[in-house]
């Protein structure tokens, strides 16, 4: 098992950008006062057939070539299941593919977050090709980023040069510490 909430998350939006999204959203919903960590990931990619849908929870199987198991869902559907939160999927061929975990916050057995700038930071970094909404939310106060609107203030500069990267990384870094105050669960 990933021992760190943003790491499940990377690995389900890498499957969107391999599945050849041009958008990615993100959003990460801390409620404090409900007691429930939510975390959806939502594409506009190739999208799964309702016979993918119903075998992606299972570790045997995997519409990659390069091996012949695939972890990462059904790892963080158990993370997510034994919290006594919930896991979905929702996806349709040729329109995109939504996952939804919801954790019990204060459950003894949920995973921490981890170092979810770093995971934001890293995917908007190294695929240039795909623009990723964040959504950012916790206990009330949130914030956003999109990749879309960088690109317009940008034009060709691209996402990987050091000055653009590092101000990407400070953006996220800045803006979640006001939201969440440097809150670590």
């Amino acid at each position: 098992m990933m021992p760190e909430i943003s790491l499940n998350i990377l690995d389900v939006a890498e499957n969107s950008t391999r599945a050849g999204a041009s958008l990615v959203q993100i959003t990460v919903d801390a409620d404090i006062d409900g007691d429930r960590l939510t975390v959806t990931i939502a594409d506009d990619g190739c999208g799964m057939t309702p016979e993918q849908v119903a075998r992606v929870t299972d570790p045997f199987f995997t519409s990659r070539t390069t091996r012949k198991v695939g972890l990462g869902v059904p790892f963080f559907k158990l993370a997510a299941e034994s919290t006594g939160g919930s896991f979905s999927i929702e996806s349709e061929p040729g329109v995109g593919t939504t996952v939804t975990a919801v954790f019990v916050l204060s459950h003894i057995d949920r995973m921490p977050l981890g170092d979810i700038t770093s995971t934001i930071h890293q995917l908007i970094v190294y695929h240039p090709d795909t623009d990723f909404l964040y959504r950012y939310l916790y206990g009330g106060a949130s914030f956003d980023l999109d990749t879309r609107s960088f690109r317009e203030i940008l034009g060709d500069v691209p996402f990987d040069s050091p000055e653009i990267s590092a101000y990407i990384k400070e953006y996220l870094t800045e803006n979640k510490l006001e939201t969440d105050g440097g809150a670590v669960y």
